[in-house]
């Protein structure tokens, strides 16, 4: 069993930036790999980026590439979402999430979730 608590969401303004964090507990959180997806109203959850467990191989889906960053903490049982350049289109509920096979963009690879945390930004 994994359980998950994000943290960090808030309201910024287009052009600004925020950082997620997602705290785990539960099992050997370097075997598992992590997740971000996002869920704006009226979409459908989506795939943001994901991490190894080692850390060492990421991917993003093309919407963030090259403004976002996942980065992990296994000493902290963390995972990180930096998020730079937001634009109004990335307002959503943000949720990470644990898969114990493989980093992915598919939803239904991942067994855990947390509760999201709102991210609003304004134009």
């Amino acid at each position: 069993q994994v359980q998950l608590v994000e943290s960090g969401g808030g309201l910024v303004q287009a052009g600004g930036s925020l950082r997620l964090s997602c705290a785990a507990s539960g099992r050997t959180f370097s075997r598992v790999a992590m997740g971000w997806f996002r869920q704006a109203p009226g979409k459908e959850r989506e795939f943001v980026a994901a991490i190894t467990g080692s850390g060492d191989v990421a991917y993003y889906a093309n919407s963030v590439k090259g403004r976002f960053t996942i980065s992990r903490d296994n000493a902290k049982n963390t995972v990180y979402l930096q998020m730079n350049s937001l634009k109004p289109e990335d307002t959503a509920v943000y949720y990470c999430a644990a898969s114990p096979s493989t980093a992915t963009r598919l939803t239904g690879e991942y067994n855990y979730w947390g509760q999201g945390t709102q991210v609003t930004v304004s134009s």
